[in-house]
């Protein structure tokens, strides 16, 4: 597995190219290895699945390389009522004093549109990106980093940018290597975000595996979820990790549960 040295460019300067120097030192995916997606629930991987990506509240997969889900840019449904009681101030809101929420998952926004803002998220995030440390994952992919594209207006992507720039300096100092979620608009920006490899959701479908390999090469983990885009990606992409899951990421004998892999 190989080990790459990461920093967190401090600089804003655009770029895509990243050299291997200084410390800390973090291990990145495994290249051309099976991948499962399993945030719906834990279960045993299939056999020939050496990449396992699961919810920061689930245990590790023995044995495999393991990445750690975090929504580090929106609030799950379920976590609300710990943002609205202990943390108002960091719910992105409207002018009317509204939450600003994503429709299609049903999830508020983070406010993260001032460097006061980012530091007060960063307190949060930074106990679970360590928790992922501590539950033995290799690595953390943190989700909506496009959340600013469903702002209306309130969060730009630089907004964006610096607090992904954040979170992966909190990951390299616990040893993790951290994944760009998505995004394809934000590659450009790579030595700014501090990334070290991708998380891509249905880059064939879109067209966008080949803007992930231009900066990431071989390191783009993609999950399709329509059966003619994975077909696609394994003729076009054979040396890439790529997986087909339904949807809602169901588990083994779950109604419409869905796995293959190449």
């Amino acid at each position: 597995m190989a080990r790459w040295s990461v920093v967190a460019s401090l600089s804003g300067g655009c770029g895509t190219d990243r050299e291997p120097i200084g410390p800390p030192d973090v291990a990145l995916p495994p290249l051309d290895v099976g991948l499962d997606y399993q945030l719906g629930g834990a279960y045993d991987p299939p056999s020939g699945v050496g990449i396992v990506s699961r919810d920061r509240t689930a245990p590790v997969a023995p044995g495999r390389y393991n990445l750690c889900y975090v929504n580090g840019f929106q609030i799950q449904p379920d976590e609300e009522g710990f943002w609205q009681t202990e943390h108002p101030d960091l719910i992105l809101r409207d002018a009317a004093g509204s939450p600003v929420i994503d429709l299609e998952w049903d999830e508020m926004l983070i406010d993260i549109s001032s460097a006061e803002k980012r530091a007060a998220v960063m307190t949060i995030a930074a106990t679970w990106i360590d928790g992922c440390r501590q539950a033995g994952y290799d690595a953390v992919e943190i989700d909506n980093l496009d959340s600013y594209s469903r702002s209306g207006g309130l969060l730009v992507e630089d907004h964006a940018v610096a607090m992904m720039q954040a979170m992966a300096a909190a990951a390299h100092d616990d040893g993790l290597a951290i994944a760009q979620k998505n995004a394809a608009e934000l590659v450009g920006r790579r030595s700014e975000l501090a990334t070290d490899f991708v998380v891509a959701e249905e880059c064939n479908r879109f067209d966008e595996c080949d803007v992930y390999r231009e900066a990431y090469g071989d390191h783009v983990l993609v999950i399709e979820y329509r059966a003619q885009d994975f077909s696609a990606g394994c003729a076009a992409f054979p040396q890439l990790s790529i997986v087909l899951r339904d949807v809602d990421l169901a588990v083994p004998g779950a109604a419409g549960y869905v796995y293959d892999g190449c």
